[in-house]
Parts: structure tokens; C-alpha cells; sequence
């Protein structure tokens, strides 16, 4: 409980800097989330749970009938997985930071969209699983996902992502970690 608490106040120290965001008006609004998720290979299965940041930055763009946005998204995560030995289970805490474009249809009024992103982070300690060790604690991410606004103003969203984390070879072992995570997200 004690970590989850920190988390969530390092969340909401970062949600204090606003001014880090140039927007146009056509980004997204601010935003807080909850995730969840899991690994998508057999194995030893790993589960995900993350809270979140996000804020607008860059220009709106019109292209193919709709409309690119950007966002950075600032996220703490917790993982549990199998300990290397398989005899338990292990926690592993991460930080991390996503640059995401969002591509809403119908010139931007659409309430679907789809999501794209690069980033980084670092885990507290070496994951390491019956079947897969990483060789570093930093971490390169990438994101797919699809989601749809609702309610009032369009203030709340879900969205189903495909998330990737791997060192980029900068290191041997590099056997990756694929999640599938399902996100609530509240925009203010």
C-alpha cells in the first residue's frame, strides 16, 4: 500500500508542471489514468498496473480525413511475474516516459482514435522470469492502441493498447516483454 501511495504522489508532483506543455488547443486535454494489463506470451505470465499523467504538447495536423495529436504521458507501473526460480513471485517497480501521437477520425470529431508512441523507463531492479531475463533495467517502449472517448465533453476514455519493452540490443540477454493493457483515463 505504502508504495502504491508514493506513486500516486509522484504522479500528482508531476501533474503540478503544467507549463511543460506547448499546446495549439488541439491536443488532448490533461489526463490522469488507471491501466492494467498482462503479458501476452505463455510461459510464465507477467501482470501490469499503472498510473498515469498526460499532457498535450505540439500542433494539431489534418491528414487522411482526421487529425494527429500529441501527448506525453508520464506513468509509474508495477509488475509481478514469477521469480527467475519459479518457486515465487517478484515485483518490479517502473518509471517511465511515452511521447504518443493520436489519430482521431472523421477531421477530428470522431470519438475513436488511435494511438502511437515511443518512450523509455527504468525498473527498480533486473526482471527476470522462468523463461526471460532482461540484461538492464532501462528499457525502450513502444505503444499501439485503440480507444474511444465518452461522456460529458468527452472527459473519459478507454482504451486497449499493445505495449512493448525491450533494451534495443544494447545489452545480451534482450528477450523483450509484450503486455496487452487495458486504460481508463479521466481528461481535465
Amino acid at each position: 500500500m505504502t508504495r502504491w501511495m508514493w506513486m500516486g504522489g509522484v504522479v500528482m508532483a508531476l501533474a503540478a508542471f503544467p507549463a511543460l506543455a506547448q499546446s495549439d488547443g488541439g491536443s488532448p486535454p490533461y489526463g490522469v489514468y488507471a491501466e492494467g494489463g498482462r503479458t501476452l506470451e505463455g510461459g510464465s505470465p507477467a501482470n501490469a498496473a499503472s498510473i498515469g499523467f498526460t499532457f498535450p504538447f505540439g500542433h494539431r495536423w489534418g491528414i487522411w480525413g482526421g487529425s494527429v495529436t500529441g501527448y506525453g504521458d508520464v506513468f509509474v507501473s508495477e509488475w509481478r511475474a514469477r521469480d527467475a526460480a519459479g518457486e515465487g513471485r517478484r515485483t518490479y517497480t517502473q518509471i517511465g516516459a511515452i511521447a504518443t501521437w493520436r489519430y482521431r477520425f472523421a477531421d477530428g470529431a470522431s470519438p475513436w482514435f488511435v494511438d502511437g508512441g515511443i518512450g523509455v523507463s527504468l525498473m527498480d531492479k533486473l526482471y527476470a522470469t522462468p523463461d526471460r531475463a532482461f540484461s538492464t533495467r532501462f528499457q525502450f517502449t513502444e505503444v499501439l492502441g485503440i480507444g474511444r472517448n465518452f461522456g460529458a465533453n468527452g472527459a473519459h476514455e478507454l482504451s486497449l493498447r499493445v505495449q512493448h519493452f525491450s533494451n534495443a540490443g544494447i545489452k545480451k540477454p534482450n528477450p523483450g516483454e509484450n503486455f496487452v493493457r487495458l486504460r481508463y483515463q479521466y481528461h481535465f
